[in-house]
């Protein structure tokens, strides 16, 4: 009589293989790097003096504190924050862009 021997499939490594891939799905579709901040220099425009420093607008429309301001309202001042990505790298001008050719 023959002996039948029924070989175990390789779950281990095929669960591996499906969490590599999805990995690399979610990276390249959910783009971690967008949102990871970057440190921006520039010309903000003080919009109120307060007691800590100047609160002052950047070109891209975020509040920044500037410390030891002696800036009056309406000038200008550098600054050194930090802000998404997305925002330096034009991120939601090209969803934006899609967005308008899906829409009639």
């Amino acid at each position: 009589m023959q002996q039948t021997t029924y070989k175990k499939t390789p779950r281990l490594k095929f669960l591996v293989i499906v969490a590599v891939a999805t990995s690399v799905i979610l990276v390249f579709t959910i783009t971690p790097w967008n949102i990871v901040p970057t440190l921006v220099t520039e010309d903000v425009r003080v919009i109120a003096v307060t007691d800590y420093g100047c609160v002052a607008e950047s070109s891209m429309g975020h509040s920044v504190v500037v410390s030891d301001c002696r800036a009056g309202i309406g000038d200008l001042v550098s600054a050194t924050f930090y802000v998404p990505a997305m925002d330096q790298n034009g991120y939601y001008d090209k969803i934006q862009d899609k967005l308008e050719m899906v829409n009639p």
